[in-house]
């Protein structure tokens, strides 16, 4: 495994984050498709026993039951003090009117019952899932710094907003003489890279932490979703998944085909190569039902691409609307 540095933060981090939204109970209101708890234990087995040291879920996922997965995993699995985890809060949890969020009541009551989910006293990483339109900046960034100063989270983090409001938040922590945001859980992968317009310029020279979610596409890099025959549950099933299959989208999979098959990689390898080439990524998030995609990109980790290689598979991305903001 190879490790590096989280930002500008003291914090080792593995290069590749294992994310643990797969698991929960299928069917349920969040993730169909996700594993139960009784298939997820070789996951975690794999990951701690091959060096990821970094594990990230969210309350939202499924409404809890991944974060109660995980947290009874990574208790039979690993050391607390040996590994870095990332929970997220914000979005919603049931359909009450104050069940969603990033109110002071939220955010302070939403750490506590993914503790106690997790079954930890502290999380490593909070991230702010998505911002609140409903709540204030100043509120939302004071309900922060008493979680973190109270010992609940160590670091506050951000997931994918606008670069200007990234940039706004984080020089409001700093005036108030809070802990600023250390990380940010954006949306990036070959065949979607509006990201790199603003933001991963801004968190390059801030020596801020970038954690790519979703970096081989929902899988559609990985040749889930073919234009005829059977896609995996997960292409099939996944919400977000209805987000690539354009002709572009095809043509840079196509791309990625070509040096995988000349390099004898599979497509999967290279998508996650490319992202981990990026100087100002920190470690995309892993997510994975089969053991065996999990392998394939912790391998994906001893792929070297070289420059040529990089500007072919760059060559065919055109512009595209911004996504994943909501």
């Amino acid at each position: 495994m190879h490790y590096t540095q989280l930002g500008h933060t003291g914090l080792t981090v593995s290069r590749l984050c294992f994310g643990c939204m797969s698991f929960g109970t299928p069917g349920g209101p969040t993730h169909p498709w996700v594993l139960p708890e009784s298939e997820a234990g070789p996951f975690f087995k794999l990951a701690v026993e091959q060096g990821i040291n970094f594990f990230d879920t969210a309350d939202h996922y499924n409404y809890g039951d991944s974060e109660e997965i995980t947290g009874r995993m990574l208790k039979k699995f690993a050391r607390r003090e040996e590994i870095v985890v990332a929970t997220k809060l914000g979005l919603k949890m049931g359909d009450g009117p104050n069940m969603q969020g990033l109110s002071r009541k939220h955010i302070i009551e939403s750490v506590d019952a993914s503790l106690k989910r997790l079954q930890m006293d502290h999380v490593d990483l909070l991230y702010v899932h998505r911002l609140d339109p409903l709540t204030p900046f100043e509120e939302m960034l004071e309900a922060l710094d008493i979680v973190v100063r109270a010992g609940k989270v160590i670091y506050p983090a951000a997931s994918s907003m606008y670069a200007w409001q990234f940039a706004k938040l984080r020089e409001m922590q700093i005036s108030a003489g809070f802990v600023p945001f250390a990380a940010m859980q954006n949306f990036y992968n070959l065949a979607y890279r509006e990201e790199e317009r603003e933001m991963m310029a801004y968190c390059h020279s801030e020596g801020v932490a970038v954690v790519p979610w979703s970096p081989i596409a929902r899988g559609f890099l990985a040749g889930n979703k073919p234009k005829l025959g059977v896609a995996t549950n997960r292409a099939q099933t996944d919400k977000m998944g209805k987000l690539f299959g354009s002709k572009q989208d095809y043509a840079v999979l196509d791309r990625v085909k070509k040096i995988a098959d000349e390099t004898g990689h599979s497509a999967a390898q290279i998508a996650y190569a490319w992202v981990l080439s990026k100087p100002y990524v920190t470690a995309p998030i892993v997510g994975s039902t089969k053991i065996a995609q999990l392998e394939e990109a912790i391998s994906a980790l001893d792929v070297t691409l070289t420059a040529g290689q990089v500007k072919r598979l760059e060559a065919v991305y055109k512009p595209r609307e911004v996504m994943g903001h909501s």
